[in-house]
């Protein structure tokens, strides 16, 4: 699988998250907070971390043909992963313990993998734009 391919599948699989924070937002938060998602104020926090994702997910769709800003989109959604992973290892005694591993391993994993292909993406040769057709 190539690097772009990575990037796709980490955005698709962004969008699908985002698409469920939106829809159900209760029930998508509940795998990663528990009980506590149950609470009709998380609602809206989840609503909005949804479109966090389908936004950057989209974006890094829209600029993964080039290059070097696809590399940079990679890079920040790296940043938000390892964000994400941070903030569940500093809750992690307010977290349900089973549900824990699960998040910091997709949080560190999608990250990891959003660095390596961001530097292969990045590590490209530059189009030419001068070449005639």
């Amino acid at each position: 699988m190539s690097p772009r391919d990575v990037a796709r599948v980490l955005a698709g699989g962004r969008i699908a998250i985002g698409a469920g924070l939106l829809a159900v937002p209760r029930i998508s938060l509940a795998m990663w907070i528990g009980r506590d998602a149950a609470d009709r104020a998380v609602a809206p926090v989840g609503r909005a971390l949804g479109i966090r994702e389908v936004v950057l997910g989209a974006m890094l769709l829209h600029t993964l043909d080039r290059p070097q800003v696809g590399a940079r989109w990679l890079r920040a959604l790296a940043a938000c992963d390892g964000v994400d992973l941070l903030a569940t290892i500093a809750a992690r005694r307010a977290l349900p313990a089973y549900r824990r591993p699960l998040i910091a391993a997709l949080a560190g994993a999608a990250a990891a993998a959003q660095l390596g292909a961001a530097r292969a993406i990045a590590a490209e040769p530059p189009e030419r734009t001068d070449a005639i057709a």
